[in-house]
């Protein structure tokens, strides 16, 4: 009985290691031990451990081949991936990651993420995903002539942190080429079509001391409504591509938010009254103040206020509303008119997109003030939104943080 025993030891010895040593495979190992210790109860103990060592082989290569599987995966992405351990060195790192960092194949292994990365911006990513859970930035590594990374770090829920890295080279450049095709674009329309608006508007002004048929009075005032239009088109499509780039300034500031409201009214006042819709601001005594640009927010808000007058029906109201929440300032304006389908909510900030069959004739827009209004909150660290039903009006709401004490 004594053999029997220490061949029975032996074999259990075996089969704990086999299992720590394919972690990875951790239920086919399992029923392995299993196997093999039923063997070793039942039959000759060499056959128990020839079935243990066999079993071990065979699960080492399925951890091997599994291994191998998800290398070849990887480098299949293209993107870089690297493994870190909780020691910031790298402990897996696939081709991609070679490349993007300019490295020999293999030479990253054991490298700490200083020397990995060779940046301390990236660097800071990882000590920040370790630190936080997550990270992320972009850089362009070494010089001008190498690619722009968006390199992004999250901590592992077992260990270690995962970096992923990203070639947004090409992305940039054509983003900076749409930027400038837009900026001279805009800038060769704006000297002739302020040059027509001075025609149409002296041509107007003449029309009051010469007689002519109300035909020709009629399409010079559709010129200068027109030539009006096209010229915010293109003043809009500047200042969003200005925004989107990071192109266009943004001073932030301690801003008195309830002050901006008022005063975003007020310049609308007039409007609202020739459309005959009733524009009123409901604020608390006190709003805590934001940290923004008063001249975008205030932009933000002439962007809701003049959409909410301009699909009222006379004898509508549109009311502005704020109040504070936790650490932000919710504002929210309302009104009665024709609302937005269920079905166009989630694009209406979209550039260039029309709610089109649920505006009337000559309520068209440029299809740019939402998404100018959503790149000017979120550039302020905050949100936008809107909720709707069609035929019931709509609340466009959208949050600003709150000035934190230093």
């Amino acid at each position: 009985m004594v053999p029997e025993a220490i061949a029975f030891i032996a074999v259990l010895g075996v089969a704990v290691a086999w299992l720590a040593a394919v972690a990875v495979s951790r239920g086919d190992a399992i029923s392995r031990i299993r196997e093999a210790l039923g063997v070793a109860s039942s039959a000759d103990p060499e056959v128990a451990v020839r079935a243990a060592l066999d079993g071990r082989t065979a699960a080492e290569w399925e951890a091997a081949q599994r291994a191998a599987d998800l290398a070849y995966l990887i480098d299949l992405i293209g993107i870089g991936i690297i493994r870190l351990d909780d020691d910031l060195a790298v402990r897996l790192a696939n081709e991609a990651a070679h490349v993007l960092l300019g490295r020999r194949p293999g030479s990253l292994i054991g490298r700490s993420a200083i020397e990995a990365f060779g940046d301390h911006r990236l660097e800071e990513v990882v000590a920040g995903a370790r630190a936080t859970g997550a990270a992320h930035a972009e850089a362009t590594i070494h010089e001008s002539g190498e690619p722009t990374l968006v390199v992004r770090a999250r901590r592992s829920p077992a260990t270690g942190i995962w970096v992923v890295m990203e070639n947004v080279s090409e992305l940039r450049r054509l983003q900076r080429l749409r930027a400038e095709f837009i900026d001279n674009l805009s800038h060769e329309l704006r000297t002739p079509l302020t040059t027509i608006r001075l025609l149409a508007e002296t041509l107007t002004r003449d029309l009051d001391r010469v007689e002519v048929p109300a035909r020709m009075r009629d399409g010079i005032a559709k010129i200068d409504v027109e030539t009006g239009h096209l010229a915010q088109t293109v003043a809009e499509l500047l200042d969003l591509a200005r925004i989107e780039e990071g192109v266009a300034s943004i001073y932030l500031d301690r801003v008195d938010l309830a002050s901006v409201i008022r005063g975003s009214v007020e310049r609308l006042r007039l409007f609202a009254q020739r459309q005959g819709v009733t524009l009123r601001a409901t604020l608390p005594a006190e709003l805590p103040p934001v940290r923004g640009d008063d001249e975008r927010l205030g932009q933000l808000l002439l962007n809701l206020l003049h959409n909410a007058v301009k699909f009222s029906d006379p004898g509508d109201e549109v009311e502005v509303t704020a109040h504070a929440g936790r650490d932000e300032v919710i504002v929210s304006v309302r009104d009665e008119g024709i609302g937005v389908p269920q079905a166009d909510l989630e694009r209406i900030f979209e550039r260039f997109y029309k709610v089109d069959r649920v505006r009337p004739r000559g309520r068209g827009g440029t299809g740019l003030g939402l998404a100018i209004a959503r790149q000017i909150a979120e550039s302020h660290g905050g949100r936008i939104w809107v909720e709707s039903r069609e035929g019931e009006g709509s609340t466009f709401s959208f949050v600003i943080p709150v000035e934190r004490e230093a």
